[in-house]
């Protein structure tokens, strides 16, 4: 008989979060157009949030813990070391903790190369106790471990919009809303649900740049992801986490201000389309099933909730996870360190001359290239050394779901194509995930254009292609195996 069916998985889970907003005063900058070094306040808190899954039936070695972390870019060595003091604290492999970051560009660059900057002495002591902060939460969370199953729905937002534009009239190309550009509005959310009823957590996987913060903003913030948060736990009972998706060429249609305002007025657009694909969920362990027909005035079609039949429950079971790497080429061209140092410093002796004469429109302009040539420097120090970039991917396949956590920050074209392929499996795009390197990954088409991503690409055109194979690759081995 006809039934409709939405996507689900069997699991024993568990959620937890804790604070992890630095000091007022800690070294802030993020944009090279800022004029401020140092927090001035505080937005909304910064938040570490952990999930904790593992399989219904299997061993605690098949976990999977997601600790989600309000950051915009971590040093690869500190997301390990995450991954290790989580490990370490509740007895799993570091293999089974997935660090990944909501990349809110609000919450300042936490790196220890910046300890030299106004309020960058405050980073080690605060990533130190981030650190102790998120081992105590893996504790306290793996203790809530319970059965539970997850049902998910599809919803969309229109709130991520194409940010790859050329100036009109200057023919620049920027970095912001391109009104003419398709942007992926797909929201995939999870209900996870104690079999003894308590609501667990909420999952939001959804791709947009938390940007609607920028240079003028001095405080701490989880840019729209903390109005996300609070809005969606207002009305649905458990902890809301938030998966940044395959966001490199999208962001906020409202985006790059100093109003607090609009970040929240974001996170709530986002928030609202999250609840309304929550109401459409069924129970879990149930379908929609055709019943019968009645005669009323006309024949009408009864359809009612039911069980799933027993063969179909036990499919929601299936839980296997394979993590592997994908060699990508380094593009030939990539800046010399030498010279991108050298070009940091005449941009620091420029930006001295221009404070010297008082002029701020000249201050700001060398403070931003400045920025530039830092990152830059940050960036070429950390690549993999050698010829490619070893891209090291976590894919999961539970019940009816698919998974990918990737390193880096990936284009939407990645995770629309891999909707499309394993349709009407959901397909959870994670990135950002255990390193940010590195960076970008264009698609070939979107090279030749001069758009920020592409400059600072690390990888070679073609990557993005290359990375889309391998996962259609090794997901469809795997689903065959299962």
């Amino acid at each position: 008989m006809p039934s409709i069916q939405l996507p689900q998985f069997r699991c024993r889970a568990a959620a937890g979060r804790c604070d992890i907003t630095p000091p007022v005063g800690i070294y802030h900058r993020m944009w090279g157009a800022a004029l401020h070094d140092q927090a001035t306040g505080v937005h909304r808190p910064l938040t570490a949030s952990l999930l904790w899954l593992e399989p219904d039936n299997g061993p605690l070695s098949e976990s999977r813990v997601i600790l989600s972390l309000d950051h915009c870019i971590l040093e690869t060595s500190l997301q390990q070391a995450l991954a290790a003091d989580v490990a370490d604290a509740v007895g799993i492999d570091p293999a089974c903790v997935l660090v990944t970051l909501t990349h809110t560009h609000g919450s300042g660059w936490m790196a220890l190369s910046r300890s030299e900057f106004p309020g960058g002495h405050l980073i080690a002591p605060y990533l130190q106790e981030v650190r102790e902060k998120v081992r105590q939460l893996a504790v306290e969370t793996a203790a809530c471990r319970q059965p539970a199953a997850a049902v998910i729905g599809t919803g969309h937002c229109s709130l991520a919009r194409h940010r790859n534009f050329v100036d009109p009239d200057r023919g620049h190309a920027v970095c912001g809303l391109n009104p003419a550009g398709f942007s992926d509005s797909t929201v995939l959310v999870a209900r996870i649900t104690a079999d003894s009823g308590q609501p667990v957590a909420t999952l939001v996987n959804y791709a947009c740049h938390p940007t609607t913060l920028a240079w003028d903003n001095t405080l701490i913030s989880p840019d729209y992801v903390g109005a996300l948060r609070e809005t969606v736990e207002q009305y649905a009972p458990g902890i809301c986490l938030f998966l940044q998706g395959a966001s490199g060429d999208l962001g906020p249609r409202e985006g790059f201000t100093g109003d607090t305002e609009v970040a929240d007025r974001n996170g709530r657009e986002l928030a609202f389309a999250v609840l309304s694909t929550l109401q459409s969920l069924p129970c879990p362990g149930t379908h929609y099933a055709w019943q019968e027909p009645v005669l009323s005035g006309t024949w009408i079609g009864r359809w009612a909730h039911r069980p799933v039949p027993a063969d179909v429950r036990q499919s929601f079971s299936l839980w296997t996870w394979h993590e592997f790497t994908v060699s990508l080429p380094w593009r030939h061209d990539l800046p010399r360190l030498d010279d991108t140092r050298r070009n940091r410093e005449h941009w620091l002796a420029q930006e001295a001359e221009a404070r010297a004469r008082g002029d701020e429109s000249a201050i700001r302009d060398c403070r931003a290239n400045v920025e530039q040539m830092t990152r830059q420097i940050t960036r070429l120090e950390a690549l993999a050394p050698g010829p490619v970039c070893p891209l090291k991917v976590t894919l999961g396949i539970t019940g009816d779901c698919l998974w990918f956590f990737l390193p880096g920050e990936l284009y939407q074209d990645l995770q629309i194509r891999l909707r499309e392929r394993f349709a009407p499996r959901p397909v959870f795009v994670t990135t950002l995930t255990g390193d940010w390197q590195p960076g970008y990954i264009p698609p070939a088409s979107s090279y030749g254009y001069g758009i920020y991503q592409e400059v600072i690409a690390a990888t070679a055109a073609g990557c993005h292609e290359l990375l889309l194979e391998e996962l259609t690759r090794q997901t469809s081995r795997l689903l065959q195996s299962t």
